[in-house]
């Protein structure tokens, strides 16, 4: 069985060599990773990786937290033929790392640049609903658009669902606190969920607390499985190919 893991940053191992990691990714059945840019640096380092390994794809996107470098810091990876979306950029209110005005500027941006070159979008937002809402609504939601690492609850959820969005579920709907994202992921429909890591962060049960990687995707799509009362087989089936819907360069 294969898996995907659609949200990963393999420059960020921690201290562990990453073709370790992407040895231990293919040893548990993971077979396409999508590692992804958060700003100039780390974008320059996924492509660098993406173009050593086969299975392995990189995206070009400036990160909320970095927003205040600007849009036209990445812009000339977007033509590189190793990145296969913009993202992962969005509004995060939590840290404020970015002035909220900088975020927004450089969220419409890459929206736009989603539109104009016809990738996928991914988003990232943290206490930054309504905002993120807004601003997909005046800039116009991309035909494929992923919202990663989802956080929100049913009513966020839905609302995701009718802009035609993807939900991508991390380690966090393992965590028994996480009741809202684990409402949110059995209300999703089976067609509209994606399985990622975002390692090295949020290791999912029963590896919370170590350092995150691809190969524990296979975690978070067997809880999927086991929250929605679904065969294991049918959930991993269903990720996989939902991948290759919200990014169609990774269909063989």
């Amino acid at each position: 069985m294969s898996y995907t893991d659609t949200h990963c940053h393999l420059y960020d191992t921690r201290g562990v060599p990453v073709l370790d990691v992407i040895d231990a990714a293919r040893a548990a059945g993971v077979s396409t990773m999508v590692t992804v840019g958060c700003d100039a640096a780390t974008t320059a380092s996924a492509i660098a990786i993406a173009r050593e390994h086969d299975g392995i794809h990189a995206t070009a996107g400036l990160h909320p937290h970095e927003a205040q470098h600007g849009v036209d810091t990445i812009l000339p990876f977007l033509d590189d033929p190793a990145v296969i979306a913009v993202g992962e950029c969005g509004l995060d209110y939590f840290y404020e790392h970015s002035p909220r005005g900088a975020q927004r500027t450089a969220f419409a941006a890459q929206i736009q640049l989603a539109h104009e070159r016809q990738l996928p979008l991914i988003i990232h937002t943290r206490d930054a609903w309504a905002d993120t809402f807004d601003v997909l609504r005046a800039e116009g939601t991309p035909e494929r658009t992923v919202f990663h690492c989802f956080t929100g609850g049913p009513e966020e959820a839905s609302a995701c669902l009718d802009l035609g969005a993807f939900l991508s579920f991390s380690g966090i709907v393992t965590f028994k606190a996480a009741i809202d994202v684990q409402a949110a992921a059995q209300l999703c429909p089976l067609d509209r969920m994606l399985a990622e890591t975002d390692s090295p962060y949020l290791a999912p049960v029963p590896h919370r607390g170590r350092t995150n990687q691809p190969a524990y995707v296979t975690h978070v799509v067997q809880y999927l499985a086991d929250l929605r009362n679904q065969p294991l087989e049918q959930v991993r089936a269903a990720t996989v190919e939902n991948a290759c819907l919200a990014f169609p360069a990774l269909r063989p």
